[in-house]
């Protein structure tokens, strides 16, 4: 038997004013939110909310350490409803705030501490990539151990996910690069997944299409190109997370993981920087599987033999993101190793949905090729 479910309610605003009227936004809330994204959109909205501004506390992705940080300033303050209005940071971030307990950040990922949710939870993207906001998963770099790990439970699900295109008109063309591709990445490997099931793969396959023909609008016309779609995408990222969150992510987000902790490079761009290597590496091992049902979706879109998708897939991404070897980030051989060991070791519950099983000298081979 195979499950899907969706569990928050996902509600659509045409502008953040309608939103923040809407939940009558006060005094019992914690916000999460950019600076940027406060003073444009929410600072006359937003009377007598706890903010916290997500810059105050570091910048790239999420950590346990500036997790501890916010804690720390806020542990005091009463509040009934947590509301992170962001991309993947503050909303991976945000999520653990709803919790009873949650520090030390280290003991709830080790599962020492039991995840309750006990404050009302709102998710709103200001990205087009996370899909966070459907999803029971907080994924944070852990510093003392150099990786990024996450943690899936149900108590991190949301009450509501509350979609705004507007929010996305405001996001410069490198960040909606990265985390559209980060989208367009979650839905492939969960189509693959031995955890999709058919509602799973019917978003999936939404999601796939409506950002492979945004690209390519983008790639005629221009960047600008992207603004009449905008709502497009975010749906796309939505859809994305409804079927990651049933289905998961594999060795793509598992390999990418040790490589954006340790460079801090964006997650979306460490994803694209293994993603076809180890589709390729899927078709070669099993040609006559659920790949194929991939392939012909991806080929329809793109006008191409099946055979040459990745190929093709990487042509058009690279109009959007150009792709780099991993040596450009500093990576080094002794690296490779590293990453490997982390992967087998460290992210089980990502290779467990991989498309076919990956040994340890199959994931270091993606990596040298890549170097």
């Amino acid at each position: 038997m195979k499950q899907f479910r969706i569990v928050p309610s996902i509600l659509e605003f045409n502008t953040c004013e309608e939103f923040a009227s809407s939940f009558e936004i006060g005094k019992n809330d914690l916000i999460f939110i950019s600076e940027r994204t406060y003073n444009k959109f929410f600072k006359d909205c937003t009377t007598d909310a706890t903010i916290i501004f997500r810059g105050s506390y570091g910048s790239g992705e999420p950590t346990d350490e500036m997790a501890e940080a916010i804690y720390q300033d806020i542990k005091d303050i009463p509040y009934t409803r947590v509301i992170a209005i962001g991309g993947g940071t503050i909303i991976d971030t945000a999520k653990l705030f709803a919790l009873k307990t949650f520090s030390p950040v280290l003991d709830l990922f080790d599962k020492k501490i039991e995840a309750i949710q006990d404050k009302e939870l709102l998710l709103v993207p200001t990205t087009c990539g996370t899909g966070s906001e459907v999803t029971n998963i907080s994924i944070l770099e852990l510093v003392s151990r150099n990786t990024k790990l996450g943690l899936a439970v149900d108590a991190l699900y949301p009450s509501h996910a509350v979609l705004i295109p507007q929010l996305l008109e405001d996001l410069p063309f490198e960040f909606f690069a990265t985390s559209s591709i980060d989208a367009l990445i979650h839905a492939v490997e969960s189509f693959l997944s031995p955890k999709a099931t058919t509602f799973s793969q019917m978003y999936s396959r939404e999601a796939i299409k409506m950002i492979l023909t945004g690209y390519q609008e983008i790639a005629k016309n221009g960047k600008t190109a992207r603004f009449p779609i905008l709502k497009e995408f975010m749906l796309a990222s939505t859809y994305a997370g409804i079927a990651f969150g049933n289905a998961g992510t594999g060795a793509v987000h598992a390999m990418s993981y040790p490589l954006g902790a340790k460079y801090h490079v964006p997650h979306g761009e460490s994803n694209y920087a293994l993603f076809t290597e180890v589709f390729k590496l899927y078709q070669k091992l099993d040609p006559n599987g659920n790949i194929q049902a991939l392939n012909e979706l991806v080929s329809s879109i793109l006008i191409c033999n099946s055979s040459d998708v990745y190929e093709e897939i990487e042509k058009l991404l690279d109009v959007i993101l150009p792709k780099k070897p991993l040596h450009s980030y500093g990576t080094t051989l002794e690296d490779l190793d590293n990453f490997t060991e982390n992967v087998m070791t460290k992210q089980g519950r990502l290779m467990a949905n991989n498309y076919t099983v990956l040994d340890k000298d199959m994931v270091y081979g993606i990596y040298s090729r890549l170097f």
